[in-house]
């Protein structure tokens, strides 16, 4: 019986780790510095894809920001609450990176291919935002 509880204990804390792994949460969007907090973004499993959208933005001068250098169904719409990640899988070739997507960035209104890697334990998130070979890599931190 002891035997059984102990695997049961185990089980479950493996399970909560593998959950911590998932990038699904609130996230703080670190700027390209290293050290300038931009925004949260929420990260959820929509049709089995991820999806990313911005639910604060810590610079009280852009609340009111929109998106005027979209090009896409985003053109001139407020940047708060905007969708900025989207299709994100899970990677076949490797299941603690999800990519196939697209990051946007508000900022200049352009669409990157993206993949994002839990790390750290799950506490930060690897977000790499990609054209070819090219690539800019951001490190967010996890809310909750």
């Amino acid at each position: 019986m002891k035997h059984l509880i102990a695997a049961l204990a185990l089980a479950a804390a493996g399970a909560a780790v593998q959950a911590q792994t998932s990038p699904v949460g609130l996230w703080k969007t670190i700027d390209d510095d290293g050290k300038t907090e931009k925004s949260l973004v929420r990260i959820v499993e929509a049709g089995g894809a991820l999806v990313g959208k911005i639910e604060k933005i810590f610079d009280a001068s852009k609340q009111d920001s929109k998106c005027d250098k979209c090009t896409d169904e985003r053109k001139d719409k407020p940047v708060l609450g905007m969708v900025i990640l989207q299709n994100l899988r899970q990677d076949a070739d490797d299941k603690e990176s999800w990519s196939g997507g697209e990051v946007l960035d508000p900022n200049n209104g352009k669409s990157y291919k993206a993949k994002i890697k839990p790390i750290e334990g799950g506490k930060q998130l690897q977000m790499r935002g990609y054209i070819g070979p090219f690539f800019r890599t951001q490190v967010w931190q996890r809310v909750e």
